[in-house]
């Protein structure tokens, strides 16, 4: 891998124009490729990100994957889960070996990837959030700590190196060695998130303001510990619990992601993160109530926001 490698970031998302922002400041060659887009004109975008401190801006070469007859670099896959199926069947075309780098929410996610046998997977659990600031169009970006990277499929060597690559300023990353455990307490710690905030219609900070919506998030944490518990990865109730409460303070006022893509009348997340656990705990005798209720409620919420678009 070379240090001047290019770097594409699929989506369009507003963790997409953040790190691309951030590597673009860093020196790196860096492309936006809409992922949900075959077709479409190649163009500029001056991208504003706002970190409470400081907006700084870059602009960002945005294109679609018709605009490229081979990817010769890093792929990092900013887009919803829900399309990867689709992703790694376009992607398959530049080749297998290519190293890519999954900045998604969910069990499973890479699963695709690993069907059509890409050999250089690489996880990573984000510890930032963003939304639009809709007076101006900015970006906020919000990052707790450096967001660890592991290996699904791959070398220490060549994770060591994307990490240099990608480790940025305004977007730090750090190696995780261990990551599956650090996956789970993420896609427990967004079941509560993205099925809870978006039925109340309120922002992240709800879980350290108010405990009796704390007291429900740790019904979604019992549940779905105890799936966790059986598949080898070995959290608590409190490890995730701390971790919930760590969020809503650090993104108070901020909405979580499923609650905008509702808003926007977008696909959202939920079948990696409620469905994907309640699946899991089914195979493994488990079941989870009132994760896959509150799942089932946030899915018919987005279908009907979305049929409103009609």
């Amino acid at each position: 891998m070379s240090n001047n490698q290019n770097i594409y970031v699929i989506g369009k998302g507003v963790i997409a124009k953040a790190l691309a922002v951030a590597l673009s400041l860093q020196g790196k060659n860096v492309t936006i490729i809409r992922g949900s887009v075959d077709h479409g004109e190649a163009y500029h975008e001056n991208i504003f990100v706002s970190t409470g401190d400081q907006t700084v801006n870059a602009k960002i070469a945005i294109n679609t994957f018709a605009s490229h007859d081979k990817l010769d670099g890093l792929i990092l896959l900013a887009n919803k889960s829900f399309g990867n199926d689709k992703l790694a069947e376009r992607l398959e075309k530049y080749g297998k070996d290519l190293p890519i780098v999954f900045l998604q929410n969910g069990l499973g996610v890479e699963k695709a990837f690993i069907d059509r046998g890409f050999t250089q997977l690489y996880r990573c659990v984000l510890m930032a959030t963003s939304q639009v600031i809709a007076e101006t169009d900015e970006v906020r970006l919000k990052v707790v700590a450096p967001s660890p990277i592991g290996i699904i499929k791959g070398s220490n060597e060549n994770l060591n190196e994307i990490v240099k690559q990608i480790d940025a300023r305004l977007f730090p990353f750090r190696v995780e060695e261990n990551i599956q455990v650090l996956i789970w307490k993420k896609v427990i710690t967004n079941c509560v998130f993205n099925s809870i905030c978006p039925l109340l219609e309120i922002d992240n900070g709800v879980f350290h303001r108010n405990a009796a919506a704390l007291k429900i998030g740790e019904k979604i944490i019992a549940e779905c510990i105890a799936v966790a518990n059986a598949n080898g990865i070995i959290l608590t109730v409190d490890d995730v619990n701390q971790n919930v409460l760590a969020i809503s303070k650090m993104s108070d006022g901020q909405k979580i992601s499923t609650y905008q893509d509702i808003l926007n009348k977008r696909e959202t997340e939920i079948e990696t993160l409620n469905f994907a656990v309640a699946k899991l705990g089914r195979i493994s005798g488990y079941d989870l109530p009132f994760t896959s209720m509150l799942g089932e409620m946030t899915r018919l919420k987005s279908e009907l926001f979305r049929e409103q678009r009609q």
